[in-house]
């Protein structure tokens, strides 16, 4: 059976996910989010949804930006730029 490209975990069900070329195998989303979604370049954190980006640094949110003196956001959903004023 195939093993999970994460916990080595060997499972019937599991899924692949290719990314960048290369194909990665898994078996359950906490384990394919562990691997593959991004990390906010303030908090740590997972980004999994879109998230905000800035000259190539990813964060979770506006807050985590802004903490970082980020202030021209690009939306990864629709590639808008958006300024975000300071609190």
């Amino acid at each position: 059976m195939p093993r999970c490209h994460t916990c080595d975990n060997d499972y019937d069900k599991t899924f692949d996910v290719q990314k960048d070329g290369r194909t990665y195998t898994f078996d359950c989303f906490e384990c394919a989010i562990h691997a593959l979604a991004p990390v906010c370049g303030h908090c740590g954190c997972r980004v999994l949804g879109h998230g905000v980006e800035e000259q190539g640094s990813i964060y979770c949110g506006a807050s985590c930006a802004r903490t970082e003196g980020k202030t021209r956001l690009r939306d990864r959903g629709d590639f808008t730029e958006v300024e975000v004023p300071p609190p």
